[in-house]
């Protein structure tokens, strides 16, 4: 999938930063409340469930189960209207998180449907790491 010179990037700041070195460096970060032990991807300065401060960066495996996926076959914004058709999933990471992705091209014309298994990569888009679904594991259980 080739990313058009004007797509959408996300701006790292205080909270977010590192998050996005993570990715740079090929890893999925995510933070867990020191107080309470919960996990959060979206980074924040403040744990979601106690509101404590002590918050962990910890790398993910990058494994996980696909939640649900679509199809985009109708471009939202003209940037996007070369890339259609790609397909777009959350997953539920073993680490008791979810993402949102956008599958590689490998991945899409796999074998991919709900409860699939699959592994979290990177994409280099102008510069910043962004996650993609990168392969698939295992095939979905009937």
């Amino acid at each position: 999938m080739n990313m058009p010179t004007n797509y959408p990037l996300p701006r790292a700041n205080a909270q977010t930063q590192a998050y996005w070195d993570g990715c740079a460096q090929g890893e999925l970060r995510y933070q867990r409340c020191a107080n309470c032990g919960h996990v959060q991807c979206i980074p924040r300065s403040l744990c979601d469930r106690c509101q404590s401060s002590d918050l962990q960066w910890n790398a993910s495996r990058r494994e996980g189960t696909v939640l649900t996926f679509t199809t985009v076959y109708r471009a939202p914004l003209p940037v996007f209207k070369d890339m259609v058709p790609y397909v777009i999933a959350i997953v539920d990471l073993d680490e008791g998180f979810r993402v949102m992705a956008n599958a590689l091209p490998a991945v899409q014309q796999g074998a991919l449907e709900i409860g699939t298994r699959v592994r979290i990569g990177f994409k280099d888009v102008h510069g910043m790491a962004l996650p993609v679904l990168e392969t698939i594991l295992e095939e979905a259980k009937q």
